[in-house]
């Protein structure tokens, strides 16, 4: 049957559209036409003939915290399971690369061994440009994510409240806004992070710097330096869309379940005076998101245009609720308790209640193997790559769910015809 994703109505031998090409030397695709045409399919965009793209392969992602970057990491997982790619992976039992410590390339497990010939980055890392060219390859595509700070200060307040010194002992976030350096001392700065500024301090620079416009414009300049693309998780679909078209992927690369979401009950309100704080007590962070915010719109009017992405949009959407209709028992994601399979139960940290999900078990092997893969958890999933990738190393200890837990298995699994 042809791919009912397709308009070009090329016959393909695949299951729900998720068609896998042989990625050994590069993955070609068409622009519009999705997923993995022949290159005989062409569309028009307007008056435009499309023109035939090669997909990146290499790639780092700075993953930043709380800014639905775990979603992201799943989506680069997934691509280099596709096409049989090598992911930079913490060493020995690291859960992250080296972070909060300034990254460094003996973080990645095997480098000694592998050198600059990994193709994907995306575990968390705080970012040190000369070091990650030790590992990633020249020719790598840098990109990243942020979020509104207002948003995301009130979640790393709800995540990290059990661990942060600055949020342990106020009532609420509004108590902690009202007065933050009643309860964040500098001194403890390595623990707390999370109360300040966390994305300048992803990025490799010093969440507690003074707010001064030519420190910030000189920051500023060395990220556009050092990235390709930021994009902007408070429009996660329009970013996916721009990720595709930039990095030359499909649709199927960039449709995602999100991953480490809380229960809307943990959400706590903001007043309006918290948010004009945080606007001033995270200010290094605003700043950066209003600059990049600009970027982002920019950058899509540049390219895609915002009737395509509109367009585009939409086929995103469509897409993910065909694959939720195919992959869930449940209609939405489910609170920590009401995980059946514990083997996907994601991390939980804090007053959050991190939801995961359900899936039917009546599906054929292939196609539960390919909703498993889409709601694995960031650390379950980190730990299967790297028993794929390393099988003779001690295994990272985070669960895994039972029929992932050996290469041989994942090897054995039935592959699309």
């Amino acid at each position: 049957m042809p791919c009912t994703s397709c308009r070009c109505g090329i016959r393909r031998r695949t299951r729900s559209c998720l068609a896998l090409p042989d990625p050994r030397d590069g993955v070609r695709h068409w622009r519009g036409c999705f997923p993995y045409l022949l290159p005989s399919c062409r569309i028009l965009k307007s008056h435009e003939e499309l023109l035939p793209c090669h997909a990146k392969t290499n790639v780092m992602f700075l993953k930043t915290h709380k800014t639905a970057s775990s979603t992201v990491l799943n989506i680069m997982f997934r691509f280099a399971e596709r096409y049989d790619l090598t992911v930079a992976l913490p060493a020995d039992q690291l859960v992250h690369l080296g972070y909060p410590k300034t990254f460094l390339a003996h973080f990645v497990e095997g480098f000694q061994a592998i050198g600059q010939n990994y193709n994907i980055m995306c575990n968390h890392l705080r970012f040190n440009r000369s070091e990650v060219q030790k590992v990633m390859a020249v020719n790598t595509f840098y990109f990243s994510i942020l979020r509104n700070p207002i948003s995301l200060l009130e979640s790393s307040y709800v995540y990290y409240k059990d661990d942060v010194p600055a949020f342990k002992f106020s009532k609420d976030v509004n108590e902690y806004l009202a007065s933050p350096t009643k309860y964040y001392h500098p001194a403890d700065y390595k623990q707390n992070i999370y109360a300040r500024n966390i994305m300048w301090f992803d990025f490799g620079y010093d969440n507690n710097a003074e707010d001064n416009p030519k420190y910030i414009q000189e920051v500023l300049k060395e990220i556009e330096q050092n990235f390709h693309l930021i994009l902007i998780a408070d429009y996660f679909d329009e970013s996916m869309i721009l990720l595709k078209h930039t990095l030359c992927w499909d649709l199927d690369d960039v449709v995602y379940f999100k991953l480490n979401s809380r229960s809307q009950d943990t959400v706590q309100t903001l007043t309006p005076e918290s948010k004009e704080q945080i606007k001033a007590w995270c200010s290094l962070d605003w700043k950066l998101y209003l600059h990049f915010n600009q970027s982002f719109w920019r950058r899509i009017e540049e390219t895609i245009g915002l009737k395509l992405l509109e367009k585009e949009v939409n086929r995103l959407r469509t897409r993910q609720k065909e694959l939720m209709e195919i992959c869930f028992l449940d209609k939405e994601p489910v609170g920590k308790d009401y995980i059946h399979n514990k083997g996907f139960l994601p991390f939980q940290s804090g007053a959050a209640n991190i939801l995961g999900y359900n899936l039917k078990q009546d599906l054929d092997s292939w196609t539960l193997r390919t909703c498993q893969k889409m709601v694995i958890p960031e650390l379950q999933y980190t730990s299967y790559l790297y028993a794929v990738q390393h099988p003779h190393k001690k295994r990272k200890p985070f669960g895994l769910p039972l029929v992932w837990t050996s290469f041989q298995e994942k090897m054995q699994f039935p592959l699309p015809n």
